[in-house]
């Protein structure tokens, strides 16, 4: 067996999130069905975006995937 290092390479993933208007109380709820447990909440499109991104990232860093970097993020 050889010593060989990993080569890291780098892909783009598209995720699909589901993003609810939340009538009653303001603002928007989403969730990653990809992402089991994966929700968030924001009170504008923009920041429920942000949010989507934030927790996506958190999901797959605690599934020890590693985590997209934010310059390949792209909301939709």
């Amino acid at each position: 067996m050889t010593d060989a290092q990993p080569i890291p390479v780098q892909i783009t993933v598209t995720i699909t999130a589901l993003v609810y208007p939340e009538a009653e109380v303001g603002g928007y709820s989403a969730e990653v069905p990809a992402l089991p447990g994966c929700y968030t909440q924001g009170e504008t499109l923009d920041e429920v975006r942000d949010n989507l991104q934030d927790a996506a990232e958190a999901w797959l860093a605690a599934a020890g995937t590693g985590t997209p970097s934010r310059a390949t993020w792209k909301a939709p």
